[in-house]
C-alpha cells in the first residue's frame, strides 16, 4: 500500500507542533507485506520517488532522513516561490546544517519523524512493516500527480536473491 499524504490535516497527528508539510517536504505512507515463508529486506535507501518537472525534465529524488527532514523543517528558509521559474528539484546536501544549531524542537521534530518513519528494512515471514517516507518536494505537491515511487531493492532474507522491482504510480487520488 502506498499513500501519498498530499495535505497538510494528514500530518496532525502524527506532527502536532511542527508540521514536515509546512516546509515542502511529503511523507509517502508505505505499507510492506511479506505473505511469503522466507523473510524480505527492503533497501530504504535505494527507493526513488520519479517526478516529471516538465515534458522532457525527469528527476530522482532520494529519501530524506529524519535528521533531514527536520534540518529542512527548523533551520532553512525554503519557501516556494510561485513567481520564479521552476527549477529541478535540490538533492540534500551532504552534512545538511551545522550541528551547533540544532535544539530542544529540532529533537523533538527528529524524533517524531523517526517515530513515524518505516521502522525497520526487514519484513518476517507474513507480517507487515509501515511508515512514512519523506521526500522534499519543495511544496510542489502537484508533481504527485505524476510522480512514481520506485523500489529496486527487495531481496529475500538468507540467500539475498532479488524479487521484482516495483515501479508504483501515485496520479491516483490521494485525498484524505
Amino acid at each position: 500500500m502506498i499513500e501519498p499524504w498530499a495535505t497538510a490535516s494528514r500530518y496532525k497527528e502524527k506532527f502536532p507542533k511542527k508540521s514536515p508539510f509546512s516546509k515542502g517536504i511529503v511523507a509517502i505512507h508505505v505499507r510492506f507485506r511479506n505473505d511469503n515463508d522466507h523473510g524480505l529486506k527492503v533497501n530504504l535507501q535505494s527507493i526513488r520517488l520519479l517526478v516529471q518537472l516538465d515534458e522532457d525534465n525527469r528527476q530522482e529524488l532520494v529519501p530524506l532522513s529524519a535528521d533531514d527532514v527536520a534540518d529542512t523543517v527548523m533551520l532553512k528558509n525554503n519557501g516556494k516561490d510561485p513567481t520564479t521559474k521552476r527549477n529541478p528539484l535540490p538533492l540534500p546536501l551532504p552534512g545538511g546544517i551545522p550541528k551547533g544549531s540544532r535544539d530542544a524542537n529540532w529533537t523533538e521534530l527528529r524524533d517524531a519523524c523517526q517515530n513515524a518513519g518505516v521502522p525497520t528494512s526487514v519484513v518476517a515471514a507474513h507480517s507487515t512493516v509501515e511508515g512514512l517516507i519523506y521526500f522534499d518536494l519543495r511544496g510542489e505537491v502537484d508533481l504527485l500527480a505524476t510522480a512514481h515511487l520506485y523500489l529496486p531493492n527487495i531481496v529475500t532474507m538468507g540467500d539475498n536473491q532479488p524479487l521484482s522491482y516495483f515501479d508504483i504510480p501515485l496520479g491516483h487520488d490521494s485525498s484524505d
